[in-house]
C-alpha cells in the first residue's frame, strides 16, 4: 500500500528504553501503532537514514530495516519464547549437518566449508553436533540443542526478529549464531547455504529460477544481517 511522505527533518532520539526515531519532532510508529525503539544509536541512526530517503511516496517494501524491527517490537517482545523455540528447531536439522556421499566432490566441499562452522559451534557454543551422509534424521546431543537454544535465549528481541528471517533463509542456526556473533558475514553465510545449488550450477549451469530466488534471499539476508551488525554490543 502506498502511502504518502508528511515530514520533513528526521532525527534519532534517546528514549527510556533505547533510541527512537521522530518524524517532525513525533515518534515514528509502526502499522499496529507501536512506537519504534531500537537498541542501539548505530541502529537507530540507520533507520533514519532509511526514512530522510524517502520520495514522496513510499510503502514499507522501501524501509527493510523498519519492516523487520518491527516484527521483534510488536510480536516477539512481549512474548520471545515461541521465537526462540521455533528457531532452535532449526538447530535439530542443520543444514550443515547434511552431507552428500562421503566419495562425492561435493561431499568434500562440504567438508571443506561447513566443517569449519561446525568446529566454531563446538568451541563458541559448546554445541557439538553430529554429521551423516544423506537425509535422514539425524538426532543431536541434548546438551548441544540446550546450548544453541541458551544462546537464542541471550538475543533481544530486535536481534531475535533479525534471527527469525536470516536462520530460515539459511536453513542453518548455526550459520544465523555465526553471523549474529559477527563471526560471518550475510553474504558469505548465504554463499555456503547455497553451496550445494552452486555446486549443480558448475556442473549444467545457471538456473533463471534458483538465480532469482538467491537474488530475493539475498537481500532479506543483507538486512537482517545488517541489523544483527549495528546491535552486536546491545
Amino acid at each position: 500500500m502506498a502511502m504518502r511522505r508528511f515530514w520533513n527533518e528526521v532525527a534519532p532520539v534517546a528514549a527510556a528504553e533505547g533510541f527512537a526515531i521522530h518524524l517532525d519532532g513525533r515518534p515514528l510508529r509502526l502499522p499496529e501503532g507501536d512506537a519504534l525503539c531500537v537498541p542501539s544509536a548505530a541502529l537507530a541512526d540507520a533507520i533514519a537514514e532509511e526514512w530522510r530517503g524517502l520520495g514522496p511516496e513510499f510503502s514499507y517494501d522501501d524501509v527493510p530495516l523498519t519492516r523487520m524491527i518491527g516484527t521483534g517490537v510488536t510480536r516477539i517482545a512481549a512474548a520471545p519464547a515461541p521465537t526462540i523455540a521455533a528457531l532452535a528447531r532449526y538447530g535439530e536439522s542443520d543444514l550443515l549437518c547434511y552431507r552428500a556421499d562421503t566419495q562425492t566432490a561435493l561431499a568434500e566441499r562440504q567438508r571443506e566449508r561447513w566443517q569449519p562452522w561446525l568446529d566454531w559451534a563446538a568451541r563458541v557454543l559448546d554445541a557439538p553436533l553430529m554429521v551423516t551422509d544423506g537425509v535422514m534424521p539425524c538426532p543431536q546431543p541434548p546438551a548441544s540443542l540446550a546450548a544453541l537454544r541458551a544462546a537464542l535465549a541471550r538475543e533481544e528481541p530486535v536481534r531475535l526478529a533479525a534471527l527469525a528471517v536470516l536462520v530460515p533463509a539459511l536453513g542453518s542456526l548455526v550459520l544465523g549464531l555465526a553471523v549474529a556473533a559477527g563471526a560471518l558475514d550475510g553474504a558469505e553465510a548465504l554463499a555456503l547455504a547455497e553451496l550445494d545449488a552452486l555446486f549443480q550450477e558448475d556442473i549444467w549451469g545457471r538456473d533463471e529460477t534458483a538465480t532469482a530466488r538467491r537474488a530475493r534471499l539475498a537481500g532479506e539476508v543483507a538486512t537482517a544481517a545488517r541489523i544483527l551488525t549495528l546491535t552486536r554490543h546491545c
